[in-house]
């Protein structure tokens, strides 16, 4: 998931990171199933995805500590990165993300 995380963060600013995640996130896992289908049928595309769909979040959270510690007034360094980290610190915590609480 880090590469996934890398290529949205390096093609789009905070705005379209936000508007853009779940539909690019769907286009990736619906792409990685028909590959699996194709060249690894054994492998459960459902299953895979339960698993790394969530490791988005921690990935990005994961270059946005190394920006914060390498380059603190990176343009990457904005609220979709903050909130992504937020999330994923509050599930280290054991705590559900704000969003899914009110589900």
């Amino acid at each position: 998931m880090k590469d996934v995380a890398y290529f949205i963060g390096s093609c789009f600013d905070e705005h379209d990171c936000e508007r853009w995640e779940q539909s690019l996130l769907d286009t990736y896992f619906a792409e990685l199933q028909q590959a699996l289908v194709i060249h690894q049928p054994h492998i459960s595309a459902t299953e895979v995805e339960a698993v790394w769909r969530p490791l988005y979040s921690v990935a990005w959270t994961d270059f946005y500590r190394f920006l914060k510690g390498w380059s603190p007034g990176h343009w990457k360094i904005h609220r979709y990165s903050e909130r992504l980290a937020h999330e994923v610190v509050s599930l280290l915590h054991g705590n559900r993300p704000s969003s899914e609480r009110d589900l």
